[in-house]
């Protein structure tokens, strides 16, 4: 080969390796603030209804630090190459979605919509060809908030996600054993259900015994 022509591809690995180096530190950083808000979240099901709001509180300025490390994460991508990186990525912008969508919907009972979740987590529309919020990773994120929530409190939200879900055309082998998945919640959901509707009907042992 050219000696030139080595220099050049020479060059070109070593920009890239040194790309990848700066992505996977904000990734890692990204990484432990979604693992954190993770088990922040976790804290839900042991803490008082009443208390729950003053959780929550805690848990946004963590959730709000994500949009410091996305836009670190943007900024290194070169223009347009973001299918290129986005797996390094992916995962814990995935948790992200799920800590957001959670968020929210503890505290007005309502789902976020896609173009809402990328706004808080503070993805901007000029980012387009180098870091964006796609349709799969937002899919995946809910599916995550259906298998955190308990089924007992949330049946008719988890009920209308799974046929939102199933309306869906998905391709994606991940997404759709993923999808599958929520079958087994929903299975739960109406065993929870149906066991609570047999206790109201069934006699109170007092009564019985009187």
């Amino acid at each position: 080969m050219d000696p030139h022509n080595l220099e050049v591809i020479n060059d070109l690995l070593d920009k890239d390796v040194e790309i990848r180096e700066k992505i996977k530190d904000q990734v890692t950083e990204f990484d432990k603030k979604t693992r954190t808000l993770a088990g922040m979240l976790n804290k839900i099901h042991s803490t008082p209804s009443d208390k729950i709001s003053s959780l929550l509180v805690s848990v946004r300025p963590v959730l709000e630090s994500c949009r410091e490390t996305i836009a670190a994460l943007a900024e290194l991508v070169p223009p347009n190459q973001f299918w290129r990186w986005k797996e390094m990525w992916s995962i814990s912008l995935r948790n992200a979605v799920f800590s957001a969508t959670l968020v929210e919907y503890l505290e007005s009972g309502t789902l976020l919509s896609l173009p809402q979740v990328s706004d808080i987590l503070g993805i901007q529309e000029e980012w387009k060809d180098r870091f964006v919020l796609t349709a799969e990773d937002y899919l995946h994120g809910l599916i995550t908030l259906v298998n955190e929530l308990s089924p007992d409190k949330n049946s008719i939200f988890v009920k209308d996600l799974f046929a939102g879900f199933a309306m869906l055309n998905l391709k994606n082998d991940t997404l759709r054993r993923r999808y599958d998945s929520l079958k087994y919640d929903i299975k739960k959901i109406e065993e929870v259900v149906y066991d609570v509707s047999l206790r109201k009907l069934a006699p109170s042992s007092n009564k019985s015994s009187a």
